[in-house]
């Protein structure tokens, strides 16, 4: 008689990210789902209308993730970026409310940004669930600036799903209460006898929709609720694929941005900045000429440039190329990126082993490596821009900011007024990235208008966006990892970078204002936190650290998407595939192997499975494999690259062909998913960054100004080298806290195209991208320094 083998204990991790698919959580896997059974305290505020709140002072919260590593936990384990953030956001919790309309609907004004991230959607649904309403019944705006709310108005870090997801849910929970209340008041019956659906509540005497009920309440009594909040295996809405909410206005161009918005006066304005970077406005050597061109109202000399104001932004762009003037050079002036990488050189430290690990003997087998990574645009699609309505008293802003807080008090010192004469619009954008964390068009659109005593709609040209805008540091990453007996032993990363700029601080001026201070120290201070909270190399081998040193402050520079994650894993990823081939190990057994947890073997088990990890491939085309953990969760990537000649050979205007991606299968266990489709499209948005970091994007400084003037030269992941096949997989680990997404694509993306550029091409890589060194476009002019509008539009489209 023959045993059955036992059957696998683990739950099947996977669900396809197939359309009606991915909403499929198995429910057996969230039965112990005890943070949505807790019980909270709600209240709601009395009046007229129905508004409600969740007070999460006094009520019962999630306790911080706990370090379950047996040895050698990193900060990241124990407690992460997104244990700080909710942290910070934990005591003004109670000062967002959802409210319901005399027409039935509930509205939300959402303190978080939305930059195509599809959080809006995302919330809505949140709300939707709780509130027992379709979501189309849900209106959410973007809230302007809530100095209230302190360090609660900060969108960056991945933290919305994870800092929102209860207390906007309680508020939503604690409306539906509150009109069953008064339901039953209204109905002559008992709350347990009614029940609600779709925005009606019914009982035994009859029905009343939400709108009836707040129209014949005269008020709603202040009162604090304890209420439980549905377990996921109740979710109606939670859970399910959902189109976005905006996505139709998006696609037909009714989506209004900031230089869409009509505010009386705004004119169109355009600033002629220097010919290096961060260089200073001398002296404006032809006023009378720029002012006397055609549509051109207002001439002003500023620090930063020279600004003009006309009736379009064409005649903007021809004042702008007029405009004669004496500058003082930038910073950087005279030098080169290669200037900078031999500064980055000498500022590396030794790779040593953390204080109180083990000497490692001399028999031991050293592997190292030693990667670059230039200079990367953080431009957004929707360039730089605000509008700015400064009056002797008071001043009205509006601009796609995700540190709204920051910017009000900032402008308000920098305009002599106070932070309560200012008011800051924050307004939906086209992109970000980290990118907006920072207002300098809403800054220096203030400025502008003081200056010129009008309204002004400031919007950058994208030559300005990407020369003068942020951008993602040069740094330097190198691993060391030492193998003795056929285990590894230890692993150390240095990492090396140009400043990362944190000094929009936490969303609010006195942190803002500490990253300021002389020396550059302190914004150091938020840099080693930010690095140290992120990075969770993810493997047991052995002693194990990773650190960071920053060292030049003259680039304008922010927290690009992932901030420090993929470069450092991109170096780690590429050691762990040495240390495989010195084990005599294959990369996906060598990873399960030292894999410190079940959430990263899951994903990692479940894209070798779906995208044919080890299959035969011709000689050119090679598979790379690598995973990342950050914000709660886990990914991996599988990604196959073509390096065969009819690929690296291909005529493509404007473009530097070369290696393609050709196949991505990546997987995700990102906890309790929100909105699957969502989910999915912010995976691929990531992946497409990771392909563009490894092989493609990057910026060329020379004599001290940045090459690239647009995305015609800024070689973003384009259509002719995005992968024919993606498949992203959403796997279910059964775990109930919703983690940080909109960033978890990128890191393991690029470490796996790496990983596979390496294998198909033979060569070992030293910096990234890897066409870095390959200039394949003439620059656009410095002197002006945007150039004349393309006419020639109609000829290239297909």
């Amino acid at each position: 008689m023959t045993a059955e083998p036992p059957s696998d204990p683990r739950p099947d991790r996977r669900t396809a990210a197939a359309p009606d698919a991915t909403h499929a959580r198995p429910r057996g896997l969230m039965h112990d789902h005890e943070v949505g059974r807790r019980r909270f305290l709600g209240y709601v505020l009395g009046g007229a209308t129905l508004v409600a709140g969740a007070d999460f002072l006094l009520s019962p919260v999630t306790a911080p993730a706990a370090a379950v590593v047996p040895s050698g936990p990193q900060p990241a384990e124990a407690y992460d970026l997104l244990d700080f953030l909710n942290d910070s956001t934990r005591p003004t919790a109670n000062l967002i409310q959802v409210e319901v309309g005399e027409d039935g609907r509930a509205s939300f004004a959402l303190h978080r940004m939305e930059v195509g991230q599809g959080i809006t959607t995302a919330v809505a649904m949140l709300i939707a669930e709780e509130l027992e309403i379709p979501v189309s019944q849900v209106d959410v705006t973007l809230a302007p600036a809530r100095p209230e709310l302190v360090f609660n108005q900060l969108t960056g870090g991945s933290q919305t799903m994870f800092t929102t997801f209860a207390p906007i849910r309680v508020a939503a929970a604690t409306a539906r209460l509150a009109l069953l209340d008064a339901a039953a008041i209204l109905l002559d019956d008992e709350v347990a006898n009614l029940e609600s659906k779709e925005g009606v509540v019914t009982g035994p005497s009859g029905s009343l929709t939400y709108g009836e009920i707040v129209t014949r309440t005269a008020s709603f009594p202040e009162v604090t609720r304890e209420i439980e909040l549905k377990g996921a295996e109740d979710f109606q809405v939670i859970g399910r694929p959902y189109d976005r909410i905006d996505a139709r206005d998006a696609v037909t161009g009714r989506k209004d941005f900031t230089t869409d918005l009509q505010v009386p006066g705004a004119l169109p304005t355009m600033v002629c900045r220097a010919p290096t970077l961060n260089g200073t406005l001398v002296r404006l050597l032809n006023r009378s000429e720029v002012l006397a061109m055609s549509g051109v109202k207002d001439v002003a000399e500023m620090e930063f440039g020279v600004a003009v104001r006309a009736r379009t932004f064409g005649q903007c762009i021809d004042a702008v190329r007029r405009v004669r003037a004496r500058w003082a050079d930038g910073p950087v002036a005279g030098q080169s990126d290669s200037d900078i990488a031999r500064e980055l050189r000498a500022a590396e430290v030794p790779l040593t082993l953390p204080d109180g690990a083990p000497s490692i003997p001399g028999t031991a087998t050293t592997l190292t490596r030693d990667i670059l990574f230039h200079f990367r645009s953080n431009s957004a699609m929707d360039t730089n821009s605000a509008i700015a309505d400064v009056r002797a008293d008071s001043a009205r802003i509006w601009s796609g900011m995700k540190s709204p807080i920051t910017a009000q008090e900032k402008i308000a010192l920098a305009l002599g007024l106070s932070p309560t004469q200012v008011e800051c619009n924050v307004v939906t954008a086209g992109g970000s990235f980290g990118r907006r964390l920072f207002y300098d068009g809403a800054m220096e659109a203030a400025l502008i208008s003081k200056k010129m005593g009008k309204p002004v709609k400031l919007m950058w040209h994208r030559a300005d966006d990407a020369r003068a805008g942020r951008g993602h540091p040069m740094c330097t990453s190198r691993a060391q990892a030492n193998v003795l007996a056929g285990e590894v032993v230890s692993f150390v990363q240095e990492h090396t970078s140009v400043e990362t700029d944190y000094r929009h601080g936490l969303g609010e001026v006195i942190t803002a204002l500490y990253t300021e201070s002389p020396g550059g120290t302190p914004n150091q201070t938020f840099s080693q936190t930010v690095f140290q909270l992120t990075q969770d190399l993810g493997y047991n081998v052995g002693a194990v650290a990773q650190n960071l040193t920053e060292v030049d402050m003259r680039f304008n520079t922010g927290s690009m998407r992932n901030i420090y994650s993929p470069d450092v894993r991109c170096t780690a990823e590429l050691l762990m595939n040495d240390l495989a081939e010195e084990l005599g190990k294959d990369a996906l057994e060598l990873r399960l192997e030292l894999a410190k947890d079940e959430r990263v073997r899951g994903v990692l088990e479940a894209v070798a499975e779906a995208g044919q990890w080890g299959r035969s491939l011709p000689s050119g085309v090679a598979q790379g494999i690598a995973i990342h953990k950050e914000y709660k969760g886990a990914s991996a990537a599988l990604v196959e690259v073509d390096a065969r000649p009819r690929q690296v050979n291909r005529d493509i205007r404007e473009a530097v062909t070369g290696p393609r991606v050709t196949r991505v299968t990546f997987a995700i266990d990102v906890g309790q998913v929100v909105n699957p489709r969502g989910l999915e499209a912010q995976m691929q948005g990531g992946i497409n960054d990771g392909i563009a970091l490894a092989l493609t994007s990057s910026m060329h400084l020379r004599d001290g100004h940045f090459l690239e003037a647009s995305w015609d030269n800024y070689f973003y992941t384009r259509q002719w080298n995005t992968p024919p096949k993606v498949e992203v997989i959403l796997v279910d680990s059964g775990t109930d806290v919703t983690g940080g997404a909109g960033e978890a694509g990128v890191a393991s993306t690029f470490a796996a195209v790496a990983g596979a550029w390496e294998k198909a091409t033979g060569r070992r890589a030293t910096y990234f991208p890897v066409n870095h060194k390959e200039l394949s476009f003439t620059p656009k002019t410095y002197v002006p320094p945007i150039p004349p509008s393309p006419r020639n539009g109609l000829k290239l489209t297909y």
